[in-house]
This record gives C-alpha cells, sequence and structure tokens, in this order.
C-alpha cells in the first residue's frame, strides 16, 4: 500500500498545482476566472487525495507486502489472494439495472428511474448473497 498512496499522493499534488495555474492563467488571460475547468480539476485533486488518503490510513494498520519491501522477492507474493467467482450472472444484471437508472436519469423518466433503482438494489443483493442460497451454499460446520 505504501507504493499506492505515493502514487495517488503525488498525482493530487499535481493536481492542486494545476488548479492553481489553471485558475490564475484563466483570470489573467480574460479577466475572471473559467470556473468549469477549475472546478473539475480541484474535484480531481479531491479524489486523488481522497484516495491517497484511504492506501496511507491503510498501510499504517497492515504489515508490509512483498512489493513495498526492497529486498521483496517475486516469489514472497506466491499463494492464494482470494477467493473469485467462476462463473456469476449477477454483475451482468447489475450492469443492466445501472444503464436502465441512467436512462431513466438522462431521460427524466422518474418511472424507469424507479425501475432501474430498485433493480440495482436486487442485482445488488442477489451479487452479494449468491453463494449462501441454492447449491453454491458453503458448507457450515
Amino acid at each position: 500500500m505504501k507504493t499506492e498512496w505515493r502514487i495517488f499522493l503525488t498525482i493530487a499534488g499535481f493536481l492542486l498545482f494545476a488548479t492553481v495555474l489553471y485558475g490564475g492563467w484563466t483570470a489573467a488571460e480574460a479577466s475572471r476566472v473559467e470556473w468549469i475547468g477549475t472546478v473539475a480539476l480541484a474535484l480531481s485533486f479531491l479524489l486523488c487525495a481522497m484516495c491517497g488518503g484511504f492506501f496511507w490510513f491503510v498501510s499504517r494498520r497492515i504489515d508490509l507486502r512483498p512489493e513495498d519491501r526492497p529486498d521483496g522477492e517475486i516469489a514472497d507474493g506466491a499463494g492464494e489472494i482470494g477467493f473469485f467467482s467462476p462463473g456469476s450472472y449477477w454483475p451482468f444484471g447489475l450492469a443492466l439495472a445501472a444503464a436502465t437508472a441512467g436512462l431513466g436519469l438522462v431521460f427524466w423518466q422518474l418511472w424507469l428511474l424507479g425501475v432501474g433503482l430498485l433493480a440495482v438494489i436486487l442485482a445488488t443483493c442477489g451479487l452479494l448473497f449468491e453463494y449462501y442460497t441454492g447449491t453454491r451454499r458453503t458448507a457450515e460446520h
């Protein structure tokens, strides 16, 4: 996590510099600040700073990973990483539901937005509880 927070906070620093430079430059050229670009750069800075801060916070609480240690070897990172679902259709349903909600928002059709948001909630529940029902239920000891 050490590498990640350094990358994000470096980019955040650059974006803060670019925000100040862009705001000052547009104010000097047109005698007023161009707010759309300035706000977009400021929000990008905040997003990168938020991600970098999260990674920094997490990196203080976990042990160093092999990629964070200078003496780390590739073989140190071998082994099981986690469990990944081999054949789930719920992500497709979630994407379809989000697209439906997005279309309802774009065309300001509140009924379609409501149907899409309800479908997003149902698909999210299906994705979260996929391995708690049916034939894929995990064995309880």
